[in-house]
């Protein structure tokens, strides 16, 4: 069931013992790692997942049994939708990606340089810097939950695209203010 719950203060701990917990299993192979998704996002109403984001060179470096060890299963043949007015080859938005076993948590990792890198990280660090943006997603969010509580298909549907168009901001936003993809959070 799809439900936005009220921004929680222990979102920001409770990623940083995951994220602590997926270093420690998983290692060397890190380059990047980072609390991505609404939970991120301060203030921001959202679903009671959290998100992280493994930045990696190569997605053929295989990770998979140190994040079980750490409490996430694989979910096979997952990619990430396609922005709106963009064609990529689909190397553009593969990932690998991990839901989590005992708390409701995903692991998307995610290649260096590649466009599904970059987005949930430009995504989040312009919410965080424009209220009314992430309180308008937030409020599209608990409508789409209302309408499509048991229908994923549909919610992702309305809400990727939707907020494609809020990245267009983003984009002009990260051009003026000097934005780059940071190493760690």
């Amino acid at each position: 069931m799809i439900e936005i719950v009220e921004y929680k203060r222990q979102w920001p701990e409770e990623f940083q013992l995951l994220a602590d917990k997926v270093r420690q299993r998983v290692g060397a192979s890190i380059l990047g790692l980072h609390h991505i998704g609404s939970t991120a996002v301060p203030g921001m109403d959202a679903k009671d997942v959290i998100d992280i984001q493994i930045s990696v060179e190569d997605l053929s470096l295989d990770a998979e049994k140190g994040l079980e060890l750490a409490g996430f299963e694989r979910v096979p043949n997952l990619v990430d939708h396609c922005p709106f007015g963009m064609t990529l080859p689909d190397e553009q938005l593969s990932k690998r990606f991990y839901r989590g076993v005992t708390r409701a948590a995903n692991v998307h990792v995610r290649q260096i340089g590649r466009v599904n890198h970059r987005y949930p990280l430009l995504c989040r660090d312009f919410l965080r810097h424009h209220k009314g943006a992430a309180s308008a997603y937030a409020e599209m969010k608990r409508q789409l939950a209302k309408r499509f509580p048991n229908d994923v298909d549909s919610y992702y549907a309305i809400k990727d695209p939707a907020f494609d168009l809020i990245m267009s901001g983003a984009e002009e936003w990260a051009i003026s203010s000097d934005w780059s993809i940071p190493d760690y959070d």
